[in-house]
């Protein structure tokens, strides 16, 4: 059986099915083990269609790499190939959506290792990048909502910019606005990651003269009255307002100390006025479940 999947990407003698992949590289396969191995390939392939009757067929949404890791699954009901975090979202949603629910269940339990891992290996905001672009967003999804919870309980000041895209971060505070989830970040460094990663996507001399004037929350209680912001040396504010809009929406100002809205947050002119945002409403500097109260189980 080895000897025959090795032979799936390689000839087409034996095989009576011919699969061309989003990369429009061919693969070749037994139309009845595929259909025994998942009752979507049975629906396709036995439909009574023209798919019934035709040796090839086309599934433009898995490539040729992440296919074969399906057939393999479907030939011998476990995999050989590694799960790297290149492929390991697409591996996922191709299970998912042939039903493979063993496969699915073996890519969850490799995330969590990954998860559990010490931080240096842990790539759970590249994961959740490739998958906020790739995947349908939904609450029910349980790798989103896996690496939702890995990023939410780890300090964005610990992610270095670049590990996490900015429609990434913008799920992630969409689904912990407002609820009563464990997070690790307080508020203010939230409004300081959005900002300068927003700014990096702009240009360099703009991420770094932003930069300077927004330290970290732990760099702002040392350094006290000592930011004086010049909002003129900050180029591009404009747009870095504009770009900033989409996640400043899911940023919870009162949350953050009025000094440093009006010190720090205010002088750069890069978001609306806060000020409606200031409440004498005593309100935990962080959002959710705050980590120095939350204990994992």
């Amino acid at each position: 059986m080895k000897e025959a999947q090795k032979n799936v990407s390689e000839v087409k003698k034996g095989y009576d099915l011919e699969i061309i992949c989003s990369d429009k590289k061919k693969l070749y396969s037994s139309r009845a083990i595929l259909a025994a191995s998942s009752e979507v390939f049975n629906g396709l392939l036995y439909n009574g269609m023209k798919e019934s009757y035709e040796k090839q067929i086309c599934l433009p949404t898995v490539n040729s790499s992440v296919m074969k890791i399906i057939l393999e699954y479907a030939y011998t009901g476990s995999i050989k190939e590694s799960l790297t975090k290149d492929n390991i979202i697409e591996v996922y949603s191709a299970a998912d959506y042939f039903q493979l629910l063993d496969l699915r269940d073996f890519v969850i339990k490799t995330v969590k290792n990954v998860l559990k891992s010490k931080y240096k290996y842990n790539y759970s905001p590249e994961l959740l990048s490739r998958a906020v672009e790739t995947m349908i967003l939904s609450e029910d999804n349980i790798l989103l909502n896996l690496l939702i919870e890995a990023v939410s309980t780890t300090p964005l000041n610990t992610i270095k910019f670049g590990r996490l895209s900015i429609n990434a971060l913008q799920y992630l505070l969409s689904c912990t606005h407002k609820k009563k989830k464990p997070f690790a970040t307080p508020e203010y460094d939230v409004f300081r990651y959005s900002a300068i990663l927003v700014s990096k996507g702009i240009s360099n001399n703009t991420s770094k003269s932003l930069t300077k004037f927004l330290p970290t929350l732990k760099q702002l209680k040392q350094f006290k009255n000592s930011i004086k912001t010049d909002s003129k040396l900050i180029p591009n504010r404009q747009r870095i307002a504009k770009e900033l809009e989409a996640l400043v929406k899911f940023i919870d100002f009162r949350r953050i100390g009025e000094q440093i809205i009006t010190d720090v947050i205010e002088p750069l002119e890069i978001t609306p006025t806060v000020a409606v945002y200031r409440s004498n409403k005593t309100l935990d500097t962080t959002r959710g479940i705050p980590m120095k109260y939350y204990i994992s189980s």
